[in-house]
Parts: C-alpha cells; sequence; structure tokens
C-alpha cells in the first residue's frame, strides 16, 4: 500500500481495521531503509498509519511455531507464519500477495485473501 503496488486498492479495504505484528512491521521497515529510506523517516512513516500492532509474545510465537508444519513445504518464513498466527488468533482475514499462503490456508485454519 505504501509504493502504491498492484494491489494496494485491495489492501485499503482492511486497512481500518488493520493489525499488525511487531514482526511484520520489522519486516515492512527493513523494506523502506532497503530502498533507502532513513531509519527515522520510516518510523515516522510507519507510526503515521495508525495501525494497530501486536508484540510477538509467547502465545503468538508459540502459534507462529506450531503453523511450521504446516507451512514448511510452501517455505513460508518466520515473518509469514506470525502473520497468519496474528490473524488466526484474532479471528480475522490477512492479506498477502503470496500465493502460497492459499495453498495452507485450509490446514491452517486461517482466511486468506491473495491480492494479486
Amino acid at each position: 500500500m505504501l509504493l502504491r503496488e498492484p494491489g494496494s486498492d485491495v489492501v485499503e479495504t482492511y486497512y481500518a481495521q488493520g493489525i499488525v505484528s511487531a514482526v511484520n512491521l520489522s519486516e515492512v521497515a527493513a523494506k523502506l531503509c532497503d530502498l533507502g529510506m532513513g531509519a527515522a523517516e520510516a518510523r515516522d512513516l510507519l507510526s503515521a498509519l495508525g495501525l494497530e500492532i501486536r508484540a510477538f509474545d509467547e502465545t503468538q510465537a508459540l502459534a507462529a511455531g506450531a503453523l511450521r508444519e504446516v507451512t514448511r513445504s510452501r517455505g513460508l518464513s518466520l515473518g509469514d507464519r506470525a502473520c497468519l498466527a496474528l490473524g488466526i488468533a484474532e479471528g480475522v482475514p490477512v492479506v498477502t500477495t503470496d500465493r502460497n499462503w492459499e495453498a495452507v490456508s485450509t490446514q491452517a485454519r486461517a482466511e486468506v485473501v491473495v491480492i494479486r
């Protein structure tokens, strides 16, 4: 959404009720820095979004770890599993561009919305 990539319009429909794992926030901050944005500017931009950030606590860590079994064959990362675990815990859809998530959604018991 920040870079106005294809599918950002779909993300915007979920934005108002969006929650983000601190793990995924870190990934976005790193990507912005990779693209040449300074750390302070990335922090300010992400803070201005007003998203609800959830800690990656023991409960989330164990849930993401447990998802390894059903996501291993698709190569989902810790960040991917953190996002899925949060969506499952909150009973909300997870929004992604990664089609691999669709393949594990049933086994993971997650509602996955692939935006492109």
